[in-house]
């Protein structure tokens, strides 16, 4: 049975409806802050996108399913015709982007913990959105992290479309890490692929032996945030240590990152990692926290409404429940500020909206979408 879904069209400026969360006001260096509820009842929330008329794209974790939001905040069912996710312990419907041609081909991509035989990896899969029936059409698989593994971590997962349109795939290493310095396997890697799956022939490894041909950068252990900065258009990710080393790497063509060799932090047994923090061959991190902050979710803002944020980092704390706020120079990190910790909400993924405010996905069941906006007094 088909659900007839009537679209929703607003022709100038996009309006969001959403629920003051409560009544608190949420102080920074800069603004005072008021969050607004925007959705709720998800099943721990994973990515989200806008499509051109400001309904959410939503993927659910647990259940393995994908749901748009429209504007006025109704929460549709479940998408059908999606693939079924290997949805234990970190694994489930991850990411998810929407065609830079969207408006032409309809098309969305998404990425998902995908099992066989027992083991699992990280599939990224395509389709055309048919919202008229609230289905997923057409659905191909574009990408498969090479070889299957036993375990449910570590599967990485934001997707990233470059400005010629390649797409970036940050990949975890499963927690194999005797394998993430063998580039024969996709074991903590960045990846870039064409929109179809093909590979790119200026990808750095292409033609070499001992590499597979759809390697961006290497020796990563789990990234969960990557975002292209605004200005350079460089691909910045954070990656998620393990007793500490959370890092802020950016992924160059062909670079060395270095886990498990080098790392900052100690495993959670207490051990040393590797041979230190220091190694030849082997790139340093722009940033990293000691102790962990667990960090998920990443966008650079780039409005007008926080004006005094431009240019900022902006990325989800698991452990620590909150919004952290990262100020730059050029390249360098100058400042960190920690925002709406008294939300003491696990934030999953951040991205700016097309009215120009800051919107959250809080990681539990039930989870919410959440936009910050100002508080005008």
């Amino acid at each position: 049975m088909f659900r007839i879904v009537v679209l929703l069209f607003i022709s100038a400026q996009l309006v969001f409806i959403g629920q003051p969360l409560n009544a608190k006001v949420y102080k920074t260096q800069h603004y005072s802050l008021q969050v607004a509820s925007v959705a709720n009842g998800l099943d721990h929330p994973w990515g989200m996108a806008f499509l051109p008329d400001g309904t959410i794209l939503v993927t659910e974790r647990n259940s393995g399913t994908i749901r748009l939001i429209e504007t006025n905040g109704r929460v549709l069912p479940p998408l059908s015709n999606t693939p079924r996710v290997y949805s234990r312990g970190q694994g489930g419907m991850l990411d998810i982007v929407i065609d830079p041609a969207y408006a032409s081909t309809r098309r969305i991509y998404f990425s998902y913990a995908e099992t066989e035989g027992g083991l699992a990896s990280t599939t990224v899969a395509r389709g055309r959105l048919n919202r008229r029936v609230n289905s997923l059409e057409d659905f191909e698989v574009i990408f498969q992290q090479h070889p299957k593994t036993v375990g449910d971590r570590h599967f990485g997962s934001r997707l990233i479309f470059s400005p010629k349109g390649h797409l970036f795939i940050t990949m975890g290493e499963r927690g194999k890490r005797d394998l993430t310095q063998n580039f024969t396997a996709n074991m903590g890697q960045v990846i870039r692929i064409n929109d179809d799956g093909s590979i790119p022939e200026d990808n750095p490894f292409v033609g070499r032996t001992g590499y597979r041909p759809e390697i961006w950068s290497v020796g990563h252990r789990n990234p969960q945030g990557a975002a292209l900065h605004p200005l350079s258009r460089e691909l910045w990710i954070h990656e998620h240590g393990a007793r500490g080393g959370d890092e802020i790497n950016i992924s160059k063509p062909g670079r060395n990152y270095g886990w498990p060799v080098i790392a900052y932090g100690i495993h959670y047994s207490g051990a040393k990692i590797g041979e230190g923090t220091h190694k030849k061959g082997m790139e340093q991190p722009i940033y990293y926290w000691d102790p962990s902050i667990a960090p998920s979710g990443m966008t650079f803002y780039t409005g007008n409404k926080f004006a005094k944020w431009k240019g900022d980092v902006f990325i989800g704390a698991l452990k620590y429940r909150l919004l952290v706020r990262l100020s730059l120079d050029g390249d360098k990190i100058i400042s960190e500020e920690h925002i709406l910790d008294e939300l003491n909400k696990r934030v999953r993924s951040v991205v700016q909206g097309p009215d120009e405010n800051l919107y959250i996905l809080v990681d539990e069941n039930p989870g919410q979408v959440l936009r910050i906006e100002k508080h005008h007094e």
